[in-house]
């Protein structure tokens, strides 16, 4: 008999995934030697001293693909276990309005992401 039903398989990986993570975390700061000089703290990069300031203006014209991709692989992720789950007499009528209504509030910045691809010039 499994300890707290199936939930406690969760939990226990959620605990054995702390176990392990938290020596690589802290072994590395108590070992590690601690001697800052001005060298070490100089910016690199590749190699290279680099020049000139650190700020940078990025393109933003792909921004509204990268938000329409977020929603698209939000949307694909809850509808394949919804799909996965539903059987029509266990979730019954209701959980066909629950994710009619999660696709339509998914579909609001869906649409914002399409406006705002149509108006990269402001950006």
């Amino acid at each position: 008999m499994p300890l707290f039903g199936d939930i406690g398989s969760v939990f226990m990986m959620a605990v054995i995934g702390v176990v392990f993570t938290l020596p690589v975390i802290i072994i590395p700061k108590i070992l590690a030697p601690h001697k800052p000089n001005p060298i070490k703290n100089l910016p690199f990069e590749s190699g290279q001293v680099p020049l000139g300031g650190g700020k940078m203006h990025f393109m933003m014209q792909y921004y509204a693909y990268l938000l329409m991709f977020l929603v698209f692989d939000v949307m694909a992720m809850f509808l394949y276990a919804w799909a996965a789950a539903y059987r029509p007499l266990a979730l019954g009528v209701s959980s066909s309005w629950i994710i009619t209504l999660f696709i339509g509030m998914l579909s609001v910045p869906l649409g914002f992401a399409l406006y705002m691809a149509g108006r990269r010039e402001l950006w």
